[in-house]
């Protein structure tokens, strides 16, 4: 299991991986990359991508929708129009960028721990680690939607031949992995 982070002092952050932590995160982290979607061709014009618009509706899967809510009102409720209209013109403008943001930030966690060797320790500086606060973040949005999160769930107390048992165990250990890098942060 990966020790949890620790205060490198000048705003970055440690913490020592086994290899089976690295290949459990990188695992992960490659599947949400392939969640989010790939990123524009590199053949594409760059001044058509400044122009390109995006999706009107949100995503289909419970899990992108989280990661991509709507902006304004449940535009779940038919009744309330002006809140559809309002949230597909902000989806259509800003999710492209999201999406690229949230891309970036997965592909350089991956990146980080493709450069770590076996027994050696993660080290992020200060730059990176919002970049792995807000992956780790989506991360974990995303395994709480698939399992249905809630704050009576107690994943401790699920029998181990439970099918949710090892996504319960991940979104857990994500999130005393994310705590400790905000604290070795804060330091």
């Amino acid at each position: 299991m990966v020790r949890l982070f620790e205060s490198t002092g000048d705003g970055g952050a440690r913490a020592a991986l086994d290899e089976g932590d690295a290949v459990l995160l990188r695992s992960l982290f490659m599947q949400v990359l392939e969640m989010i979607g790939p990123g524009p061709a590199e053949n594409d014009d760059p001044l058509a991508a400044l122009f390109a618009e995006g999706p009107s509706k949100p995503p289909a899967d419970p899990a992108l929708a989280r990661l991509f809510p709507d902006a304004y009102g449940d535009p779940g409720k038919p009744e309330d129009q002006e809140a559809v209209a309002y949230s597909a013109e902000f989806r259509r403008y800003t999710e492209p960028d999201l999406r690229a943001r949230k891309r970036e930030d997965v592909l350089a966690v991956i990146r980080t721990l493709d450069g770590v060797g076996t027994g050696e320790s993660l080290t992020l500086p200060a730059e990176e680690c919002p970049r792995w606060l807000g992956a780790t973040n989506d991360l974990r949005l995303i395994l709480g939607t698939r399992l249905e999160v809630t704050e009576d769930d107690d994943f401790f107390a699920l029998p181990d031949d439970d099918p949710a048992k090892p996504l319960a165990m991940a979104y857990l250990w994500l999130g005393a992995l994310q705590e400790s890098l905000l604290e070795a942060i804060s330091d």
